[in-house]
């Protein structure tokens, strides 16, 4: 069967469609770890061609999400513990300077905030910490926003699919995921409030034990 295009992305040409729907995937936990992305499977699902598949598959190659491997086609990548300081300095430069920069936060970017939080505060209390984690990656998504630039949403949603596999390596998602969900609630209050100070504060505070705690998980695996 196949899947209907989204409209959010409609105004992109047709593979960096397809490449933003499997991204979107990676972000939500739909796809795994060394799972295989077949090209007839993604061609009849997006309703699209074997080409605009293929190209696709290439742009998130680019960046990262996939590999390549001569008779075994394109798998979903498995991230390293070095990868995860690249991550956390695009992290503190882009979620920072947005509420830091001065610029005017939209209520359309403060609704989004909300409606992530409230997601992820809803899959908590039903102990689906897989939800829990998607829906704290949009609601940093969302802090990026506040720029106002397509350009670097569209770069972080590569970088919160890169966060969301390496989140995938933890063996309890729950011990792992619950320490953020009051954490979201807070940023968001004081943004609502227009404290960008204390905002800076939190989120500075928040990246700096959501890295670590990351790199402890990777040290314990290694």
């Amino acid at each position: 069967m196949s899947q209907q295009p989204d409209t959010q992305y409609d105004h992109l040409p047709a593979f960096e469609r397809v490449a933003s729907l499997i991204r979107d995937e990676l972000i939500a936990g739909q796809l795994h770890v060394g799972q295989t992305l077949v090209e007839m499977d993604l061609s009849e699902r997006f309703d699209t061609s074997r080409n605009t598949v293929r190209e696709a598959l290439r742009q998130l190659l680019c960046e990262g999400l996939v590999t390549y491997q001569r008779n075994k086609g394109v798998t979903v990548r498995m991230m390293a513990r070095s990868d995860i300081k690249d991550i956390y300095i695009i992290r503190r430069t882009l979620e920072l300077q947005a509420i830091n920069g001065g610029r005017y936060i939209k209520q359309e970017a403060l609704s989004k905030m909300l409606s992530a939080i409230e997601t992820v505060e809803s899959a908590s209390r039903d102990d689906d910490w897989a939800a829990a984690a998607t829906y704290s990656l949009r609601f940093h998504q969302a802090v990026v926003s506040i720029l106002g630039s397509r350009r670097f949403d569209s770069f972080f949603a590569s970088v919160i699919a890169q966060l969301r596999l390496l989140f995938a390596s933890a063996p309890d998602e729950k011990f792992f995921q619950q320490p953020w969900v009051e954490r979201d609630r807070a940023i968001y209050r004081f943004l609502q409030a227009g404290q960008r100070d204390e905002a800076v504060q939190l989120l500075s505070q928040y990246l700096d034990d959501s890295e670590q705690a990351l790199l402890t998980l990777f040290s314990t695996k290694e």
